[in-house]
């Protein structure tokens, strides 16, 4: 059990029977009151980011965790197939874990999984992948400096905006944070 004082970022707590993320934490102390921790907290089941104010009398239960890397081999209706990279066997994800990441998934793609002993908690993309476009309107020649985008279909039905330059069959670098363009290969 920790102490309020003891809490930092990055951190899984198990706060309210839930396990939770700390993005920040700041102990303060309060004039005449006792001290108190703010702390903003992403609740891992839903993915919810919420701001709290605890009291700093209060004990927090941190959930020790673990990382494996794991890299993608393929879907199914039962869900997502992943191998250890350390060792080889198979582990399974569902779509409620990956959340809207799985538009990220190509064969071979590396991702970080937080475990709590067995159970998967989380997961972690690398912050880019390269994709490629299967459909998209063709570029006219001269289209390179406007600025303009268009919208482009990519391999794994993810729907990108790309300058007007990138044409069916480009491979494209995008940003798995906010899911944007970011170049041409």
């Amino acid at each position: 059990m920790l102490n309020a004082n003891e809490i930092r970022k990055g951190m899984i707590l198990r706060v309210d029977d839930k396990l939770v993320h700390v993005v920040e934490a700041n102990h303060r102390k309060i004039g005449r009151g006792g001290a108190i921790l703010d702390m903003k907290i992403r609740d891992i089941s839903t993915g919810a980011t919420i701001a709290r104010t605890f009291p700093a009398t209060k004990r927090y239960e941190r959930v020790r965790t673990e990382s494996r890397n794991v890299q993608f081999l393929y879907s199914d209706g039962s869900g997502y197939h992943f191998m250890d990279m350390e060792t080889y066997e198979e582990v399974d994800l569902g779509a409620d874990l990956l959340g809207e990441n799985v538009q990220y998934l190509t064969d071979g793609l590396e991702i970080e999984v937080v475990t709590d002993g067995e159970n998967p908690i989380s997961t972690e993309f690398p912050p880019w992948v390269v994709l490629e476009v299967t459909q998209t309107d063709p570029g006219h020649k001269g289209d390179t400096a406007s600025g303009a985008t268009k919208p482009a279909t990519t391999e794994t039905g993810l729907l990108v905006q790309v300058p007007l330059f990138v044409n069916q069959g480009d491979k494209v670098r995008v940003d798995t944070r906010n899911g944007e363009y970011q170049e041409r290969l």
